[in-house]
């Protein structure tokens, strides 16, 4: 080979590492600018935030939780239908519904209204707090009761199938409520780190 020759290939090699060192400066970049708060915030958006803010207040609840509910039952879908005939954005049963509208009083109440995002948000956020003081206000098994149901899970804590710990999911019978209360919770986490532990619903707004 000429010198022509190995000039040319240490031209192409040295536009080669030209091109590595771009991409790997451009990945460090991306990495940085996707684990700062704002763009955290910005791909992991909260929908419904005032009925949010409103229902959690008056449950005493969480609102990161009933945000992560909704974001893994229904996406923010108030239209969503599961394969069992849940409805709208947390996800209830008709059945639940009408109970939760008894206790509740909801005047007129009909199973349609579990796609109206208030009458929904409303009534799930009831019955999470319902599960929740039913066992002891352990979190993971009252979403494991609001997907497996309260009465299967009484049976898997009573006969020791699971220790009730976030720790323990495998022992969880159903591998569907294993999944979903490792959903919810990764869920939730996630929007914990993207609003420093901060509900936005309750940040004043700005004046302009």
């Amino acid at each position: 080979m000429g010198l022509v020759g190995v000039g040319e290939m240490l031209k192409t090699l040295a536009r080669l590492i030209r091109m590595v060192v771009i991409l790997a400066l451009l990945g460090m970049l991306v990495s940085i600018a996707i684990g700062t708060p704002w763009v955290q915030r910005m791909l992991n958006p909260i929908h419904y935030l005032d009925l949010i803010t409103a229902y959690s207040r008056r449950h005493d609840l969480d609102p990161f939780v009933v945000a992560a509910i909704m974001r893994v039952e229904s996406r923010y879908q108030p239209s969503a239908v599961s394969s069992k005939g849940a409805r709208g954005l947390m996800q209830l049963m008709p059945d639940t519904g009408r109970w939760a509208a008894g206790c509740l009083g909801i005047e007129g109440y009909s199973d349609d209204l579990l796609f109206e995002p208030e009458v929904n948000i409303r009534i799930g956020a009831w019955y999470l707090k319902q599960l929740l003081n039913q066992f002891g206000g352990s979190l993971p098994v009252a979403l494991a009761a609001y997907n497996g149901g309260p009465s299967n899970v009484e049976k898997w804590l009573s006969g020791g199938r699971w220790s009730g710990s976030i720790d323990d999911l495998r022992q969880i019978p159903f591998a569907e409520t294993a999944r979903y209360v490792d959903r919810v919770s990764r869920a939730h986490q996630l929007y914990l780190r993207a609003y420093g532990s901060r509900w936005p619903g309750d940040v004043p707004p700005r004046v302009l």
